[in-house]
């Protein structure tokens, strides 16, 4: 049975426009994988704590010596490590705020980045530990960014994730949707490509 692992990161949940494409996926890839599984996780309705210096000293703390609190918060990453790495593929739906990512999707990430367990250090450079798949980004965004100098999310989520292993990454963007002449046309050409990818 495969497992599709989808990131919800608009601060509006299921009424933002990328979650509702992301939805949109999820329905695709179920009509393709009939008894596959999905798990969700929405960062709007659960937010992942933001990174602070508690939870870097439990990460570098050996296990056998972690605090009660610190086993607490290497649980919870350990938890979003395990759903990443036992997914089959991955469906991101990532709006683009103030030119660059969500904090709340930023936060998940600075949860999944861990060394020894998600990448190491080589004397030739990091190698990433997590087992590549298909992970597919719907970037919905009011204006047109893609291929511009202010499209900063795309570099960063392909250095993010080629950093963990991961490389299979296809991006499908929703752009101009605060332009009431391009919305419509936008939606549609994503949805096409939406059903093409889950269907792949």
């Amino acid at each position: 049975m495969s497992t599709l692992l989808q990131i919800n990161s608009s601060l509006f949940s299921d009424h933002g426009n990328s979650s509702a494409l992301a939805n949109e996926f999820v329905q695709n890839w179920l009509a393709k994988h009939p008894d596959g599984k999905v798990v969700v996780r929405d960062l709007a309705k659960n937010p992942v704590p933001h990174l602070d210096s508690a939870t870097v000293q439990a990460f570098f703390t050996p296990a056998e010596t972690r605090t009660v609190e610190q086993q607490a918060l290497v649980a919870l990453s350990d938890s979003l490590v395990a759903e990443l790495a036992n997914a089959d593929a991955v469906v991101i739906g990532v709006p683009l705020y103030n030119f660059g990512v969500p904090s709340t999707l930023k936060a998940y990430f600075d949860q999944l980045a861990r060394a020894g367990i998600t990448f190491k250090y080589t004397e030739t450079g990091p190698v990433g530990l997590l087992a590549d798949k298909p992970v597919y980004f719907i970037a919905a965004r009011g204006g047109f960014h893609a291929g511009k100098e202010s499209d900063s999310q795309t570099a960063f989520l392909n250095s993010f994730f080629n950093f963990l292993g991961i490389k299979s990454i296809q991006y499908i963007y929703a752009e101009g949707l605060s332009i009431t002449d391009a919305k419509d046309k936008s939606l549609t050409e994503a949805r096409r490509e939406i059903e093409q990818a889950a269907a792949a």
